[in-house]
């Protein structure tokens, strides 16, 4: 049994509020409205790539392949935590959506990436992409926390005491109750600072991470095939 620490705090999925009556009310649904919006029309108008933290372009994007181009790996690359390979996508990863595939996986560790730009989430398994989705995160007083994390607690059957709601197949992260969860991954909404995917994704993943495995949360930050996802210290 895990030990919850004194004021710990369980986070759930809530919805942006698009009207609300009185001044003050009115100018913050305003505020996070915008960070929404800009965010969705984001998505919208480019291709966003499904592996957060590999390319160069701000906007995560990514060329259509030519019949005869190779497949979309580094064969200099080598080790668990290198980019050895990618899923190929066709297009953006849109709200609810995720792809899953371990037909080029191979056993090793797992490394979850977290890109909240891209609102995109990947998991790595032996430097090989299995898995990616569009996310839901935190917004105003509450963001999702840049860093990385191990995953320090798992519940399939997890509900919220703060909220009483349901977090299904929930991966803890943070001991003031950050988590990567199922949710209802639609325009609109937002999480008190999780991390937010669909329940059919969360699922998966459940089953394949293990306590100790790490997520990397950045905002914007980038890497191409071939570069480490995490940096080994020096021996």
């Amino acid at each position: 049994m895990w030990a919850l620490p004194p004021g710990w705090r369980k986070w759930t999925k809530r919805r942006i509020p698009l009207l609300a009556a009185g001044t003050v009310v009115v100018v913050l649904s305003a505020l996070l409205a915008f960070h929404v919006l800009k965010d969705i029309v984001g998505i919208a108008l480019t291709r966003a790539d499904p592996v957060p933290i590999h390319h160069t372009t701000p906007v995560q994007t990514r060329s259509t392949p030519s019949p005869n181009a190779a497949p979309a790996s580094h064969p200099a690359a080598d080790g668990p935590f290198v980019v050895r390979s990618i899923l190929s996508i066709p297009g953006p990863i849109r709200f609810g959506q995720y792809y899953w595939d371990e037909s080029k996986g191979e056993p090793g560790p797992l490394v979850i990436t977290v890109d909240l730009t891209a609102r995109v989430l990947s998991v790595f398994e032996n430097g090989h992409e299995v898995g990616a989705t569009a996310i839901l995160k935190g917004y105003g007083d509450k963001p999702t926390p840049l860093g990385v994390f191990p995953i320090t607690q798992k519940d399939a059957h997890h509900v919220s005491n703060l909220y009483d709601a349901p977090m299904p197949w929930m991966l803890r992260l943070t001991n003031d109750g950050v988590s990567i969860h199922g949710s209802k991954v639609e325009r609109g909404y937002a999480t008190n600072g999780c991390i937010g995917v669909p329940e059919g994704f969360a699922e998966k993943l459940f089953g394949k991470a293990r306590l100790g495995d790490r997520v990397i949360i950045t905002d914007g930050k980038q890497l191409k095939l071939g570069d480490p996802i995490l940096k080994q210290p020096k021996s």
